[in-house]
């Protein structure tokens, strides 16, 4: 008795905070609303008069993940602008805060309505910029979301492969396998073995789209079968050891024997001694190193890696 009321305890902890736990954000309703203008993006990113040059022929797309926006790219993208790329960063899975009205959290929604409106996004690039094919970063989520369209809405030609929209994926810390949570989701099954609602802390803890990163998500289940790579897409896997919201961080890899298109690294691979947790992915100079020496193999033979 004393273990189901402290287990039970937990669970009211986790209703009152576990929009503190996860990002720091209010809780959302379930309900996608109109987003407000004008959209969170970095300056120089979206700019759908950029002409992509000989050396980048094709733009960059930049997918953030969970409870995170275009913004998410501060760093990264001024950096790929330097270089030379056409940069995009749409903003996605829009939903709607209960308690405030007309304000959303993004990327929160579901995943495979999220995939739908990077495709739009990803057509619109397209056409602006005469190009043929993107390259695609997706951190957290976004990389789980790129694969979604890759796979379901149009970013890939199953019987042609030479027309498929993008040509590399590259992600940080995606939750390709699913996630834990830092272990929240083994908490939700202690209490269901102690006949305690542990179901009833995953709208709390979780939002749509945070429910379906759970390690075996029906939307995760259906995104892997028959395979976690699509044929003439090349991928760049990245994570850290240091992660602890995609967990355990492993699970980001994509299981595949094709070595010459699928390519799981770490951080530490290349910077043994980088402490970079799942949101310095995103801003932490050894992944973002990553990510440019796998969009031109080129940059890692003239930039040494910032360990």
């Amino acid at each position: 008795m004393a273990i189901r009321t402290r287990v039970a305890r937990i669970v009211g902890a986790l209703a009152a905070t576990s929009a503190v736990i996860l990002s720091g954000t209010p809780l959302a309703s379930a309900a996608p609303t109109a987003p407000p203008g004008p959209f969170p993006f970095v300056e120089g990113t979206n700019d759908f008069g950029c002409v992509p040059s000989p050396e980048h022929p094709r733009p960059v797309v930049l997918v953030h993940g969970t409870k995170m926006d275009a913004t998410t790219w501060k760093v990264l993208a001024p950096q790929l602008i330097e270089q030379g790329y056409c940069v995009f960063a749409p903003n996605y899975g829009a939903v709607g805060l209960l308690f405030e009205p007309g304000k959303v959290v993004w990327g929160s929604g579901d995943i495979p309505e999220s995939a739908r409106e990077v495709g739009g996004f990803i057509d619109k690039v397209l056409a602006e910029t005469g190009s043929s094919q993107v390259d695609i970063v997706g951190h957290s989520q976004g990389g789980t979301v790129a694969r979604q369209y890759m796979k379901f809405d149009g970013g890939t030609d199953p019987v042609d492969p030479a027309r498929n929209k993008v040509h590399s994926l590259v992600t940080l810390g995606a939750t390709n396998h699913g996630t834990t949570f830092g272990g929240l989701q083994e908490l939700a099954k202690v209490v269901d073995s102690l006949g305690l609602p542990g179901d009833a802390i995953t709208p709390l803890t979780w939002n749509m789209a945070g429910a379906q990163q759970l390690v075996g998500s029906p939307v995760l289940v259906n995104l892997n079968a028959g395979g976690d790579a699509l044929p003439g897409v090349d991928y760049t896997v990245i994570a850290t050891r240091n992660d602890q919201i995609s967990t355990p961080p492993d699970l980001t890899f994509l299981r595949s024997g094709d070595t010459e298109s699928v390519h799981n690294v770490w951080v530490q691979d290349v910077c043994p001694a980088a402490a970079t947790s799942h949101v310095g992915l995103v801003t932490d100079p050894a992944p973002n190193y990553m990510v440019l020496s796998a969009l031109d193999p080129e940059y890692a033979g003239t930039h040494a890696a910032p360990c």
